[in-house]
């Protein structure tokens, strides 16, 4: 301790800090040594401070909270999470999906809605968004519309042309495009929306019996969205309008909280469903399988350290634990890949044994070394052994597996008897959104698609998609953005 009685500083490994304010040198005015190991230290800190940025999803925020089961889903999982009366501690981080750190939260723009549950048998991540549906059905275009959605090889800037140029050209987007260009796209806050697992997954129960699965988390504060208008004024007013929400509503005790639902197929009645249940660009109608409602999610604690909790927090929908499985969703196929390894980019191999990241459960794995292992697997460092190491219980996912078959090959998915790319996006113009809905959704499209970078040639592809989607639609699409002809 120094003599004023306030802590004395320390090097980063703890040894007591020669000075504050003054660099070794040769003295006063000569050059300085690099012997300063202290000085040495701070900027070479310095200069690693920020982790690469999240390719998607760069900006955001989050908190804890607790998912409380309070209905028995005991017949279609087994999952300890999902058991009647479980409490599991949890975190969430929502963001917005194309724009880089220092954008707006007010963007036009799908929110991430990420979840990691810590559970005693491990984590449990559950990657989704605001949206129950995506762009794309097939990993294989992801990069692709990133780079539509992020900024030009040529001039660096953001263009709304090459949004409409990959839009247009991949008619599975109809339904999420219609989505975000609706007040959807622009939400009041992340207290105020819905959040999805948005792909399907599989869930067994003790006795292996298989159900396929859409979760939903309802907002219990209503959903409130800002109008166009409202989204660009807060854009000069506060571009972290909806992380100071949060933070703000944590602080003074009103806790968001979300009621959970989940939608359940039985196993066999995929292969014959009027749609392809797999398809992560539609929805499953609440008719053919109403939500059943199984808990409430409450978010209540602000995390204490932002770049230690929240920027390197690592959700993975790979972390599955017994009772939850994959689907066949291409989409979430490609994810299971795709997000634990650019953690392993962004943060490193070892990212798991970060505190945010690092589970309740005990770890006994055969990974070993690697940058910022600071927990290291104890020998036998190899399998099979005979020394004691640890072994694998198949036992404890049996009813994970299922019978697949058929040639390889690189197609669409094989068409149901339903299956459209404009028909629920068309429904959701004629059945759900009301009249001012719908006059917001045409206003909203004619702005975006009225960025001078829209070339003449890109316009009248936009005015086909969306009379492609419903004709009244299209045509109202047109006279906005000047477009003869039916």
């Amino acid at each position: 301790m120094s003599t004023s009685g306030t802590p004395t500083t320390t090097t980063d490994a703890g040894i007591a800090a020669p000075s504050d304010e003054h660099s070794q040198s040769i003295g006063p005015n000569g050059p300085l040594l690099l012997q300063d190991h202290y000085l040495i230290q701070k900027m070479a800190h310095f200069n690693r401070e920020r982790v690469p940025e999240r390719v998607v999803h760069a900006k955001g925020g989050g908190a804890y909270g607790t998912l409380e089961i309070t209905e028995d889903v005991g017949q279609y999982t087994k999952a300890k999470l999902f058991q009647k009366g479980a409490q599991t501690k949890s975190l969430v981080r929502f963001s917005t999906v194309a724009g880089e750190l220092g954008s707006p939260d007010s963007n036009r723009d799908p929110r991430g809605f990420a979840m990691k549950f810590y559970t005693e048998d491990g984590n449990y991540d559950l990657v989704g968004n605001n949206t129950p549906i995506f762009f794309i059905r097939d990993p294989q275009k992801f990069s692709d519309f990133i780079h539509s959605q992020k900024r030009r090889a040529d001039t660096n800037l953001r263009d709304n042309n090459m949004q409409w140029d990959f839009w247009t050209g991949s008619p599975e987007s109809a339904h999420q495009v219609s989505l975000l260009m609706t007040d959807r796209g622009t939400p009041s806050s992340w207290r105020h929306m819905n959040g999805y697992g948005s792909h399907t997954f599989l869930w067994y129960n003790a006795a292996g019996e298989k159900f396929w699965v859409k979760y939903h988390f309802k907002t219990d504060q209503g959903i409130k969205n800002f109008t166009d208008a409202e989204a660009d004024e807060w854009k000069g007013k506060d571009s972290d309008v909806h992380m100071r929400d949060l933070q703000d509503a944590i602080r003074r005790g009103d806790n968001p909280s979300w009621t959970v639902q989940v939608q359940v197929m039985p196993f066999e009645e995929a292969a014959d469903y009027r749609f392809n249940p797999f398809d992560l660009t539609k929805v499953w109608p609440h008719g053919d399988y109403p939500p059943i409602t199984i808990g409430k999610w409450t978010l209540h604690t602000n995390p204490e350290n932002y770049f230690a909790e929240i920027e390197q927090a690592a959700f993975e929908p790979a972390n599955l634990v017994p009772g939850i499985g994959a689907s066949p969703d291409k989409m979430l196929q490609g994810r299971l890949f795709s997000y634990p390894d650019t953690h392993r980019y962004r943060i490193g191999p070892n990212y798991l044994q970060l505190p945010v990241n690092s589970p309740i459960a005990e770890v006994h794995s055969y990974n070993k070394d690697g940058a910022m292992a600071y927990r290291n697997s104890p020998d036998p460092v190899y399998a099979p052994n005979t020394m004691g190491g640890p072994v694998a219980d198949p036992e404890l996912w049996k009813g994970d597996s299922y019978e697949v078959a058929g040639e390889i090959v690189r197609s669409a998915y094989i068409l149901h008897k339903d299956d459209d790319d404009y028909g629920q996006p068309r429904a959701l113009w004629e059945k759900v959104l009301s009249d001012t809905d719908r006059e917001h959704m045409v206003t909203n499209i004619v702005g975006h698609a009225s960025s001078p970078e829209v070339t003449a040639e890109m316009k009248p592809r936009v005015v086909e998609y969306w009379r492609n989607v419903h004709k009244d639609l299209g045509d109202r699409v047109a006279k906005g953005l000047g477009i003869n002809g039916s």
